[in-house]
């Protein structure tokens, strides 16, 4: 039997079905899938793994307190070896009762354990034990071994740590390595024809980069929380790549405060082309007076300009000038050129990586993780044309390129050997796909398609017009020639076409205009530009960078979109670059990146870069340590202000946006406590602080925005006029009904917890009650469920109005739920059965598309 692991369920289901003579056979080992099929007459047997089933720790380590000092032991007893400084570089000494064994709550930690953990000893513990069975099972009765993961530095890890756990079972067994880059018949089939050996210099590049963010992260983070353990959002975390990246908006953000605009005035003059080409007569033409590249800096001189042509009439054409250039055509879809330009159309970066992730494994493009930008000789461009011409979208412009003669593709800067640039590898039409998926897929193929595209031509006309001696200047520009541009129009401006005019030519001029206006600030970091200057700067790699700028929101050290530091963000960036630059600065992410790379090539060991990082966080640290009060200040202050919403009414401290220990919960509560017992409580949603107080009452206002809902403007006081809502009748209860008594169900929403739900005006003798979903407006509709004769109510929010049962417990919901399920078991089927016709695939692909758009959504408001 021959063995494939792939790093999914999804893979292997690809590759089972594309290398099979017969459809595989799905089975289960424990409770892991797994695929039978036959290769020349010998059983094969694919696995999906769960990305990674081993994952680095540190070894359980005990601290102890002895004398005022702490020490570090291993499990075994054996000291920690660390550069510490020499009030604690003491002997180690016998086992007593544990302060702490890793893993255990976070604040049990003391700061002075800290530098032990920069050196405790790490290991592979498991991840994914029911995989990790279901594998070892497998592997016993294995002739050989295929390790099918994606092919990157991480992918190679995870096939390592398989093949590890492989060979504790069976360590005889020959062991070999597929490497593709799309889910098409041609590619598997040629990789699994063209075996070749795992890369071990790759996997240990790959485990030295989780052991060094592991220890990073783990050491900076509890120093970060236990300097300032409480407020707003109690964990203060950090990172190797994570900071750096921080200090780049920080930086950005710093540039913005201290920038002073400075006035300036434009005058724009209002002209009557008059024309029998363009504009027809009467239109007016905007012309700006240019003076200092179209801006007067002085007021003086402004007020002369306008006092010269004050009274005039007409305009003299002082000079029609016509430039011809071109545009070239885009080079191939890299990773990040492609989270850049998603980002864009409007798709953040981290979304944008699953909806590609998923895109590839259903084949519809290859592998989207890479560096390259120039197709590979070996690539068919003709044939990945022929693939999508089926795109109504797409047929005219693709007969167009295969009319034409040989394909030739741009080529970037970005050359590498592991997998070509990104590229559509199957048809898709907006009825295969989800509109997010399809969005991205369309923007791919048709970057493709443009660059094996002709330049685009565009003519540039700048007109000047002369009034009392000043001048005025308008630049138009036309796309002569398309080229490229016909099938990618993303960032194409709007034709801006003048009038046509000639030298001496007199118009009718119909005044002037002055405007005041101000220099504006650098502008701050999209989420895409970031990604570009993260890969410029070589702040992590192209597989994780999306996931800095996702885990940095997450942390609410930065907000919106462009980027904006939060008050917290700013601090804990400030706190480390003024007593630990090397944190902030990108320049040692830098390097422990290129020593990463050069395991890769095998020129350096995974050993002595791990150990290099780990004397540079030390040295670090050492500096952080006695500087753990004033860090502590600016921390506590940042935490304050970004919690702050207004002042308590009651003594006129702040009001600030707390956590609830005990429920995780959001509520509003003063300052002052708990001499102050002032709270407020808050929706479900995003809450952000708003300067303006309430017009009604003039208490503090946040603006709340909910899953799927656009953001609405509350005032924390649940008595404001503003936050009552009439109670509804919505029908007559059916207990009461049932006992010979008249009860109204009343929809109702309660002040203190700002919760809705529906109640039996009699309800503490009935009991009977439902809950309402928090937003939306109630309406009664005079009928009551067919099931359980609860009132049928309206709920219309701004995704529209929907009806339902409000009671959870109805039966209805236990028969929906079991068509749903029926109905899902028979698409199931009907994709497992041989398809006779093309067609009957068609219901399985949607299936599969919608699966992957509701889990989607359900992610969208972490972006």
């Amino acid at each position: 039997m021959k063995l494939v692991v792939t790093e999914k369920n999804d893979a292997a289901t690809k590759i089972a079905t594309l290398l099979g003579v017969k459809k595989p056979k799905a089975d289960k080992v424990y409770s892991t899938p797994v695929y039978r099929f036959e290769v020349d007459g010998e059983e094969w047997v694919t696995i999906g793994l769960r990305g990674h089933i081993l994952e680095p720790d540190f070894t359980p380590t005990l601290i102890y307190k002895k004398r005022g000092g702490w020490r570090g032991v291993t499990a075994e007893g054996e000291a920690i070896p660390a550069q510490l400084p020499a009030s604690l570089a003491r002997p180690p000494f016998k086992k007593k009762k544990p302060f702490i064994e890793d893993g255990v709550e976070l604040k049990a930690w003391k700061m002075d354990a800290l530098p032990y953990l920069i050196y405790a000893p790490i290991e592979k513990l498991p991840k994914e034990k029911e995989i990790i069975r279901s594998l070892k099972n497998l592997a016993k009765k294995a002739d050989s071994i295929v390790i099918a993961t994606d092919f990157d530095r991480e992918g190679e890890l995870i096939g390592s740590d398989a093949l590890s756990c492989i060979q504790e079972v069976n360590p005889t067994a020959p062991v070999s390595r597929a490497r593709y880059s799309a889910f098409t018949k041609e590619e598997i089939t040629h990789a699994f024809s063209n075996l070749v050996e795992l890369d071990t210099n790759l996997a240990s590049a790959g485990a030295s980069r989780q052991d060094i963010d592991l220890i990073w992260g783990a050491v900076l983070t509890r120093y970060l929380t236990l300097v300032k353990f409480a407020g707003y959002g109690n964990v203060r975390s950090s990172g190797r790549v994570q900071t750096p990246t921080l200090a780049l908006i920080v930086a950005r953000e710093r540039e913005r405060l201290a920038f002073i605009p400075e006035d300036y005035w434009v005058i724009k003059g209002a002209f009557d082309a008059g024309a029998t080409a363009g504009p027809t007569a009467g239109d007016e033409l905007a012309f700006t007076a240019p003076h200092s590249t179209a801006r007067f800096k002085d007021e003086a001189a402004a007020k002369a300009a306008m006092a010269a042509v004050s009274g005039a009439a007409s305009a003299t054409v002082a000079a029609v000038e016509k430039r011809t250039r071109k545009q070239q055509p885009p080079v191939p879809f890299n990773t990040t050129s492609l989270m850049a330009a998603a980002s864009a159309e409007g798709l953040s970066p981290a979304r944008t990586m699953r909806i590609a992730e998923s895109l590839y494994m259903d084949g519809y493009i290859s592998y989207p993780r890479v560096d390259n930008t120039v197709y590979p000789s070996s690539l068919d461009l003709a044939e990945v044309v022929k693939t999508i011409s089926g795109n109504p979208a797409y047929a005219p412009y693709c007969q167009q390129l295969l009319s034409a003669g040989e394909l030739h593709a741009t080529r970037g800067k970005k050359e590498t050997t592991d997998h070509p640039p990104i590229y559509p590898t199957a048809k898709a039409t907006p009825d295969d796909l989800a509109p997010a998926d399809y969005k991205l897929y369309n923007l791919i193929a048709r970057r493709f398609l443009a660059t094996l595209s002709d330049a685009a031509v565009v003519e540039g006309t700048k007109v000047t017009l002369e009034v009392g001696g000043e001048h005025f200047a308008a630049k138009g520009d036309v796309l002569v020639t398309p080229g490229y541009r016909a099938i990618y129009p993303y960032g194409m401006k709007k034709d801006e076409q003048l009038p046509a005019m000639s030298e001496g030519q007199q118009i009718a001029f119909n005044g002037a205009e002055c405007t005041k206006k101000h220099t504006e600030p650098p502008a701050r970091y999209s989420q895409g530009k970031l990604i570009q200057e993260m890969e410029k700067l070589g702040l992590g790699t192209k597989s994780t960078r999306h996931s800095i700028i996702e885990r940095l929101y997450t942390v609410k050290y930065i907000q919106n979109d462009p980027i904006e530091p939060s008050q917290l963000g700013m601090a804990v960036c400030d706190a480390l670059d003024k007593f630990a630059p090397h944190i902030t600065h990108p320049q040692m992410t830098a390097e422990l990146e290129e020593e990463m790379d050069n395991i890769a090539e095998g020129r350096n060991t995974k050993d002595a870069v791990v150990t290099n990082s780990r004397n540079l966080l030390s040295e670090q640290l050492a500096n952080l340590l006695p500087h753990s009060e004033e860090v502590k200040d600016a921390l506590a202050d940042a935490v304050a202000a970004d919690a702050y919403v207004g002042k308590c009414p009651k003594c006129g401290k702040d009001l600030q946006i707390r956590v609830s220990q005990k429920t995780r919960g959001m509520f509003i509560g003063c300052a002052g406590w708990p001499d102050c017992d002032v709270t407020y409580p808050l929706p479900k949603g995003k809450v952000e602080s708003l300067p303006d107080p309430c017009p009604t009452c003039g208490m503090p206002q946040v603006k709340v925005t909910a899953f799927r809902s656009k953001p609405r403007t509350l005032c924390i006081d649940p008595n404001c006029e503003t936050n009552k809502e009439p109670d509804v009748v919505v029908g007559e209860c059916p207990k009461c009904a049932e006992a010979g008594k008249k009860a109204k169900l009343i929809a109702q929403k309660n002040p203190r917890t700002l919760k809705r739900f529906i109640r039996c005006e009699n309800y503490d003798e009935c009991g009977v009650g439902y809950p309402l979903p928090q937003y939306g407006a109630i309406t009664a509709t005079d009928e009551v469920c067919e099931h359980c004769g609860a009132p049928m109510v309206i709920v219309t929010t701004t995704r529209g109005p929907w009806k339902l049962c409000p009671n959870f417990s109805c039966p209805g919901k236990e028969i929906e739920a079991e068509k749903k399920a029926a109905a899902k078991e028979a698409k199931a089927a009907a994709k497992k059965a041989p398809a006779k016709k093309t067609a009957a695939k068609k219901p399985a692909a949607k299936k599969t598309t919608a699966k992957k758009a509701a889990a989607a959504k359900t992610e969208e408001p972490a972006e």
